[in-house]
């Protein structure tokens, strides 16, 4: 008599293999892949300007290179320039870090929520858009009080069907109150989307990117 032991054994393997599921991604994690994080790691370096414009009489810019394999930024504005390391201790990083922080949220958001480990995220579906009034779905971000330059910060974005960003609200330390900002004209690079202009509840332009070179 043949041992049926073997084959009843293979079966058991199969039926657990087919009945084990493939843990689905968090929300926050589809939003970095909506603009490309998977295409992420062929980049080697990625330069802008960053633009604002508070009111009609100031213009700020500052201009960067975030060379990733190496783990350095170019900086330069209209008095200085300067390169520097990331792996620097944080009490000799250079004042302009901050700046590279700030004007790398506002361009590369959504792959700070994988890079990012130090938040909370709560969701919302069927809210309308502080701006536009359109139905979206309400993704709050909330950092913790320990890490980054400013910790306890909240985003609000609120996301169309396709998990992308259409409006955030930014409210400082976690507070009830923020601004609702677009984030609009996403142009793609070697597989990976950014948002390039920002607007004020008012449809005024006050933060834009240009000269974006992704390599």
């Amino acid at each position: 008599m043949k041992s049926r032991t073997l084959p009843l054994l293979l079966l058991v393997i199969t039926v657990m293999f087919s009945c084990a599921k493939k843990e689905e991604d968090t929300l926050p994690i589809k939003v970095a892949k909506a603009y490309g994080f998977d295409n992420f790691d062929k980049i080697n370096s990625i330069a802008y300007q960053w633009n604002v414009q508070p009111n009609p009489e100031t213009l700020r810019t500052r201009n960067w290179k975030w060379n990733i394999k190496e783990r350095t930024v170019e900086f330069a504005d209209a008095d200085t320039s300067y390169t520097y390391s990331l792996d620097l201790p944080k009490e000799q990083m250079p004042e302009a870090d901050g700046g590279f922080i700030n004007d790398k949220y506002w361009l590369m958001f959504p792959f700070q929520l994988v890079w990012d480990k130090g938040y909370t995220f709560t969701v919302i579906e069927n809210t309308k858009a502080p701006i536009s009034g359109l139905p979206t779905t309400q993704l709050t971000i909330v950092y913790n009080d320990v890490d980054g330059y400013t910790p306890g910060d909240a985003y609000d974005l609120f996301l169309d069907e396709n998990h992308l960003i259409k409006e955030w609200v930014f409210r400082r330390g976690n507070g009830l109150e923020g601004r609702p900002i677009t984030w609009e004209n996403e142009q793609e690079f070697k597989g990976v989307k950014f948002a390039t202009e920002h607007k004020n509840d008012a449809g005024v332009k006050f933060i834009w990117f240009s000269d974006i070179v992704v390599e």
